[in-house]
């Protein structure tokens, strides 16, 4: 194929973005199979709480930040796909307080069929969203795959008595979202031709923004928990902090930033599988209105790509927060609170 065919990358895999993950239920199927790990005092985030990234400490004052993360196309452009792979790798480093410092590529990729510049376009886009990060690219490993993917391990640094964990909310914070959701049901509609090149480039922009602005502005507050809303949805993330932090959590569905034609678009039917299977999963976690239907119950569930922080902030700071994110072009919104009653669930109202 020659560059001057347009590829559509989407039509070369089933599924994308993050909604391509295994699914939380057969993960944690497997995970608990395993024998645990080996305890290691300087461990401080492991895999007990489900969180974005590890968090190792090297000594008192410094701790190395973990995450990998890559999956296939989910959009067309291949500079597009490389900056919405980079930015979503390098959100777990800021969801946990961190500053990214090093990535590692991940990709795979039919070098044989595709034509050398589309991988080319997709690693530049990467490039450009890491050295906006202000991390380095140290290196990175490749494989021939009949199906393309692309992403990155990243390595962060924070201080060990800084770590944000998804494991920490307390009874009375409020919670902000960072960035509106409906990825999924979007990219779904994209590989059936069913969005305009505006609709697609809003969309495409939401998932290449870092969340660097975010954290910065987070780290200046009193944040008790934070994790970044991806491929579980916003109702399964939530649901690992409600349960990680042993707290309630009440979310108004009214308040959750959607991104325009969301709902229109889930009722024609483009739920992704991986939408459908975080709503199967959640299931036992949340209550929602009965007079709710499931069109809004899935969008909840949406399987998101490179989405927001989802951040349990002190009370009282939070419309201070709020007002500081929005001032600096963050499209935040207070979503909910965190309750002292039925710890481990979250209840979903309208307002």
């Amino acid at each position: 194929m020659t560059q001057s065919e347009p590829i559509k990358l989407t039509s070369l895999s089933s599924k994308g973005g993050c909604g391509c993950k295994i699914g939380p239920a057969d993960l944690m199927e497997v995970i608990r199979s395993l024998p645990p790990a080996t305890p290691n005092p300087d461990l401080l985030v492991g895999l007990d709480t489900s969180d974005d990234a590890g968090v190792y400490r090297l000594n008192d004052e410094l701790a190395l930040v973990q995450t990998v993360d890559f999956f296939t196309p989910i959009v067309d452009d291949p500079y597009s796909f490389g900056q919405i792979a980079a930015a979503n790798a390098i959100s777990d480093i800021y969801a946990m307080g961190g500053k990214p410092l090093t990535v590692l590529n991940i990709v795979a990729f039919p070098i044989s069929t595709l034509d050398k510049s589309i991988l080319a376009d997709i690693l530049r886009g990467a490039g450009d969203k890491v050295r906006e990060a202000g991390a380095t690219l140290v290196g990175g490993h490749s494989i021939d795959d009949k199906e393309p993917k692309f992403g990155m391990a990243v390595t962060g640094l924070i201080h060990p008595g800084q770590v944000k964990t998804n494991a920490g909310a307390q009874p009375g914070d409020k919670l902000i979202l960072t960035k509106p959701i409906g990825v999924g049901i979007l990219m779904t509609s994209i590989k059936k031709d069913q969005l305009s090149p505006e609709e697609v480039a809003r969309v495409t922009n939401v998932m290449a923004t870092l969340n660097k602005t975010a954290a910065e502005v987070m780290s200046a507050y009193d944040v008790h928990a934070c994790t970044d809303v991806t491929g579980f949805g916003l109702l399964g993330h939530a649901s690992e902090m409600a349960k990680g932090s042993g707290v309630g959590l009440r979310i108004a569905k009214e308040r959750v930033p959607l991104l325009p034609r969301v709902r229109e678009l889930a009722e024609q039917g483009f739920v992704p599988g991986g939408t459908k299977n975080n709503f199967s999963h959640v299931g036992g976690s949340v209550t929602f209105p009965e007079d709710m239907d499931q069109i809004d119950r899935y969008i909840l569930c949406d399987a998101v790509t490179s989405g927001g922080l989802l951040i349990a902030v002190q009370a009282e700071q939070a419309d201070r927060m709020l007002a500081q994110m929005i001032e600096r072009g963050v499209e935040a919104a207070l979503i909910g609170e965190v309750l002292d009653e039925h710890p481990g669930i979250i209840e979903v109202v309208r307002e």
